[in-house]
């Protein structure tokens, strides 16, 4: 019996891969609710390689100039589905902080919650759909979606990179096993520290990530065809019915392009020269991991630390009097165009606090700190494979461990780093929590398949606003087939376990 499936589409072709695979199964309703720029708009209006039942185009329905938003009906939708809406919209990066080139009003946000919501629950309301499978939601309007799913009961099918190895899991809640087993439940393989640290090597993770990071950097010649599509060919009208892109004529894109390449220039030289190189591994101290800026990590995941600076402020007044807190800068930030320089200088500033470069080893930062703390990255995870506690700030699947401490407020910190500070690291936790990971997850290099589809279709990931020849679509399924296969597979190994279980 076919199910009613609605796949969130965006410049993340995955879901369309899915799609296309259970299209040609033909056992499932396929509805799309598609966030795509106005010139890759054309190859979703004119594809027939997936037959939908109903196809929405989300910025379709929203329309920037309009201001006639309901406040007592937002007020009753906050209620009815538990979303705090402010929560979403001041920690989104288009409305707030990071906007380089267009600044909200409260009114224009207001606005396009309004038109959201009604438009999200309209679009359940008559779809009734069971399923809803995505990626998962980077931006406020697709988390907002995605709640508002599954609130209604909605089974949510969320792809996201496992914390170890080159792997995926499938689960309702990100970063959160659908499986409700503890690890006492789980039989251990009685695995070492040792072993488990060269299990840990054997991804080569940063490796990885330094791969992924020169991947994003694109090639010049990349950077030239983005160009010449944008500023020659294009006739940029997303600007004109896009919110996101409200204030980015050509002339603006053009001057903010070259602002922001020098600024990184200028910031990556203050890194490389006054970020610490070379540091005492001999002395006391605890590790701080910093965490991307622009990143779901921070800004949905951990919404009330979104400020990192004051979460090493809190951090360092809470430590014991005989520590050093080392923080280090997170390699990937590079693809941000790296921090502000008065950023660094504020951290650095702190006292007893040291700002570590990101080349520095990560590695014997773990060997011989006594502490890890993280917002919401892998660190924490990481640090047990050292035999070193952690606290981190954000609800995260590994928490389980008891070596893991998540804060729930910030007046327990102190409290909670000198508990911390006298536990102990059991190899078994670990090795039965990996057991867990790996029965939930599935071989998939999520990171290496995206780069696939930013070389094929967004000359490195530099320009989304592309048209997207179907006989392009068309060889890229079919020189993937093996791995889409495989994903597609999981997804219905998903549906047919909740099928099971009801």
């Amino acid at each position: 019996m076919g199910h009613k499936i609605i796949f969130w589409l965006d410049q993340t072709l995955m879901p369309f891969f899915v799609a296309n695979n259970f299209h040609k199964k033909n056992e499932h309703e396929l509805y799309a609710l598609i966030d795509i720029t106005n010139r890759t708009k054309k190859f979703f209006q004119e594809q027939k390689l997936v037959k939908f039942q109903k196809v929405l185009y989300y910025h379709d329905f929203l329309h920037k100039n309009k201001n006639n938003f309901d406040m007592s009906y937002l007020s009753e939708f906050e209620k009815k589905y538990g979303i705090d809406l402010w929560n979403l919209a001041i920690n989104e990066r288009i409305f707030y902080r990071f906007n380089r080139i267009y600044k909200f009003s409260r009114e224009e946000i207001l606005n396009i919650l309004f038109q959201e919501c009604k438009l999200f629950e309209s679009i359940l309301d008559e779809i009734k759909p069971d399923f809803f499978i995505t990626k998962v939601p980077p931006l406020h309007h697709h988390q907002l979606f995605y709640q508002i799913c599954k609130a209604k009961g909605v089974k949510v099918l969320n792809l996201y990179l496992s914390r170890i190895g080159r792997k995926c899991i499938i689960s309702q809640e990100t970063q959160h096993l659908d499986s409700t087993e503890s690890l006492n439940d789980v039989k251990g393989e009685n695995r070492d520290f040792i072993e488990l640290q060269n299990y840990l090597k054997s991804f080569n993770y940063s490796g990885r990530i330094k791969n992924y990071i020169k991947r994003r950097s694109s090639s010049k010649l990349n950077k030239i065809k983005a160009a010449i599509q944008f500023f020659l060919i294009s006739n940029n009208t997303n600007n004109k019915n896009h919110y996101f892109y409200m204030g980015r004529t050509k002339s603006r894109v053009f001057f903010d392009t070259v602002i922001f390449s020098l600024k990184k220039k200028y910031r990556r030289n203050f890194v490389n020269n006054n970020l610490k190189s070379n540091v005492d591994l001999s002395e006391p101290f605890i590790y701080f991991a910093l965490s991307n800026n622009e990143e779901r990590n921070l800004l949905i995941s951990a919404p009330f630390y979104t400020n990192q600076i004051e979460n090493i402020r809190h951090v360092a007044k809470s430590i014991p009097i005989g520590y050093k807190l080392y923080v280090k800068e997170h390699p990937a930030q590079e693809i941000r165009g790296w921090r502000p320089i008065s950023e660094y200088k504020e951290i650095m500033e702190i006292p007893n606090v040291i700002l570590i470069h990101p080349s520095y080893s990560t590695e014997k930062l773990y060997q011989n700190c006594s502490l890890v703390i993280t917002i919401g990255g892998t660190a924490g995870l990481d640090a047990a494979f050292y035999e070193k506690p952690s606290i981190i700030f954000s609800d995260l699947g590994y928490s389980i461990l008891p070596s893991v401490e998540k804060i729930s407020s910030i007046h327990d910190l102190s409290k909670t780093i000198h508990l911390s500070l006298k536990k102990n690291v059991d190899s078994s936790d670990l090795d039965k929590y990996l057991i867990l990971l790996d029965d939930n997850s599935f071989d998939f290099d999520l990171l290496d398949f995206e780069m696939k589809e930013h070389d094929c279709f967004y000359y490195g990931s530099i320009l989304t606003d592309v048209e997207i020849p179907i006989k392009k679509m068309e060889d890229f399924l079919f020189q993937n087939k093996t791995q889409i296969d495989l994903l597609s597979s999981e997804f219905e190994k998903k549906i047919k376990q909740f099928r099971e279980l009801n």
